[in-house]
């Protein structure tokens, strides 16, 4: 199971990119896997500002549909729109060409709450 050290995580299994009060967000390798194959992205929270936990959108898989859910508050400033056409990206490139938003984080702090990637892997028995 693939788990980058450098990127923070949370428990309901998306990872979190930091640069600075943008971060960029998606779902892990673990995420992906159990899902299966992913056949449809939608975030329709662009521009918005949310609280954390808040849902910012769904993944729909051939078996199931998964709420994806904000790692921190703050406002949704960029959406993966390759995805629309390539959802498969999730699967192919979860940390990389599968990446879905990028959010500019209301309070640094918050991202002291998320999980460094052995706390994760405690949490998915890797």
């Amino acid at each position: 199971m693939n788990v980058p050290s450098e990127l923070k995580y949370t428990k309901d299994h998306e990872w979190v990119n930091i640069d600075g009060a943008i971060v960029t967000v998606g779902i892990t390798d673990f995420a992906q896997s159990e899902l299966g194959d992913i056949v449809y992205v939608e975030v329709d929270t662009l521009d918005e500002t949310l609280e954390a936990d808040a849902v910012f959108g769904t993944v729909e898989a051939v078996k199931t549909v998964s709420d994806l859910f904000l790692p921190v508050t703050g406002e949704i400033i960029a959406f993966n729109e390759a995805l629309e056409d390539e959802p498969e990206k999730v699967n192919e490139d979860p940390y990389g060409a599968g990446w879905m938003i990028k959010i500019k984080v209301a309070d640094t702090a918050d991202l002291e709450a998320l999980l460094s990637a052995e706390e994760y892997k405690a949490i998915i028995g890797a």
